[in-house]
């Protein structure tokens, strides 16, 4: 997986969940920002990878969405970790 200096690969996979699941919902980044409590630049940068959030922001996430959270993390299930892992 190619990444810019700005993005984690372990952002990119989880950006990608994200918006994945967000738009399944029928939400904006906007309306996602408005449930979480978050500015809608932030809901930007998580899917493009460039941001990670904390504990908390993900079980936001997951009220919001009306998701477990293994929704948004299984994507890691299948990914060798330390291959993602910053150096």
């Amino acid at each position: 997986m190619r990444h810019s200096r700005d993005t984690t690969a372990a952002g990119e996979l989880f950006g990608g969940r994200l918006r994945e699941v967000r738009l399944k919902r029928g939400l904006s980044q906007q309306a996602l920002a408005e449930l979480v409590g978050i500015p809608q630049p932030h809901v930007s940068a998580m899917e493009s990878g460039a941001k990670f959030p904390n504990l908390l922001t993900v079980l936001r996430l997951a009220v919001a969405l009306e998701c477990k959270v293994m929704n948004l993390v299984d994507v890691f299930d299948e990914t060798d970790l330390p291959s993602i892992l910053p150096k």
